[in-house]
């Protein structure tokens, strides 16, 4: 019983260092949806380990209801993981959840409907997944990794390192600026495809500039 209410304890702790609009652990005890969702899922999963799965379905259902936040039985969570709003999220349920990850509202750990067994992400410890972002597949995203929100994922991500945009690219890794969960600044971060397209875009009016030249000096000299 300490042992739960310390872990308890922790998860609030997670949520006042993460959340600026915190203010007591009490608020965030009876009035953050990603708490109660996160308590109902232990007990969901505690009866999906024991094989009453009909209870324990039971239960993952009215946390949805409740919460908004769909997760299935059989996904195992760690510690202290913060959801923040939560409203759509959606973890499978062969999905593994590290310890201190956080995750924003819309987004889904999920399969890709080809597999059978384990179908759904491993997230390491200390993971950040931005706002409507989708993990797709039974590959790992490795500890202090970034997701950037709206990312579509659909290959392993290493450790430390950020991956945006659809599908996602890896835009940061080890050797280069790290930047972890406790960092939650979904903006500043450079997309490769846009990158790409202005890349092209400066190329395509750079020949344009050369081509009326070139007309004007034929115009000049007829």
């Amino acid at each position: 019983m300490t042992k739960r209410i310390t872990r308890l304890g922790g998860l609030l702790a997670a949520y006042q260092r993460r959340d600026p609009a915190a203010r007591s652990k009490l608020e965030i005890f009876l009035l953050y949806p990603g708490v109660h969702a996160v308590l109902y899922h232990r007990l969901a999963h505690w009866m999906y380990r024991r094989r009453w799965f009909f209870l324990a379905r039971c239960v993952s259902q009215w946390n949805r209801f409740w919460t908004g936040i769909e997760i299935h039985p059989g996904a195992t969570i760690g510690h202290r993981l913060v959801i923040d709003h939560g409203m759509g999220i959606v973890i499978g349920e062969t999905a593994e959840i590290g310890d201190d990850c956080l995750l924003y509202q819309g987004v889904t750990l999920g399969g890709t409907g080809k597999d059978k067994g384990k179908r759904h992400p491993t997230l390491g410890s200390n993971v950040l997944v931005g706002s409507g972002a989708k993990v797709l597949g039974p590959f790992t995203v490795g500890d202090n990794a970034r997701i950037a929100a709206g990312a579509v994922v659909l290959s392993e991500v290493p450790a430390n390192a950020t991956a945006v945009g659809v599908p996602a690219r890896i835009v940061r890794m080890a050797g280069k600026p790290v930047y972890y969960a406790d960092d939650v600044d979904q903006i500043h971060m450079e997309d490769p495809v846009h990158q790409e397209l202005s890349s092209l875009a400066k190329r395509i009016g750079e020949l344009e500039r050369q081509l009326n030249e070139q007309t004007h000096t034929k115009e000049r000299t007829a």
